[in-house]
């Protein structure tokens, strides 16, 4: 197959997404997003970047959100949203981390393809995503992309759809939305 091929197959993976997503479990995150005064996202590898990406778009609306583990990222306190995107829910770092934001009085949301996993069973919201594991021996859902890339694809496109539903809710443009962008360039 051609790279052009793989990418077509990649998109039609894609295409199945949404069917799979619960809107009600979405509009709950949302409302929350809405309701925290700060919100703090979390990953580790490739889901970390999608997380961060997330992160930047929720400051472009004008929103107090942060990545945690940057330097000048803000204490975490009741009141506050952690939102953790991970495929197995299982990653120990991402484990410790929801304990203590839980200690601490904050509300854990969890982008998952695992909701039964450690973290989900802290979590205030979970939101189902599909992908496959990254452990190939499950084979709950058929890809053929290798290990969580499905799962990080999904959280990068559901991190903007959640973007768009908030600008609609919040009466945001773009256009407004860019005096939040980056001009030192």
């Amino acid at each position: 197959m051609e790279t052009s091929q793989y990418l077509s197959e990649v998109i039609k993976e894609l295409q199945f997404v949404p069917q799979l997503i619960s809107d009600n479990e979405s509009e709950q995150l949302i409302h929350s997003i809405a309701a925290a005064n700060k919100v703090f996202v979390a990953g580790a590898g490739r889901s970390g970047f999608m997380m961060r990406s997330l992160a930047m778009r929720l400051m472009h609306m004008g929103m107090r959100a942060y990545v945690v583990g940057e330097t000048v990222t803000p204490g975490l306190a009741e009141g506050d949203l952690l939102m953790i995107g991970s495929g197995s829910g299982e990653t120990k770092s991402l484990v410790s981390m929801a304990d203590k934001a839980k200690k601490l009085g904050a509300s854990l949301a969890l982008l998952t393809t695992s909701p039964e996993s450690s973290i989900g069973k802290l979590a205030d919201i979970i939101v189902k995503l599909p992908g496959a594991p990254k452990d190939p021996s499950n084979k709950d859902y058929q890809t053929i992309q290798p290990m969580g890339s499905l799962f990080e694809q999904t959280l990068l496109l559901y991190g903007d759809a959640l973007v768009l539903r908030t600008m609609k809710l919040r009466k945001l443009t773009s256009e407004s939305m860019f005096s939040q962008h980056a001009n030192l360039e």
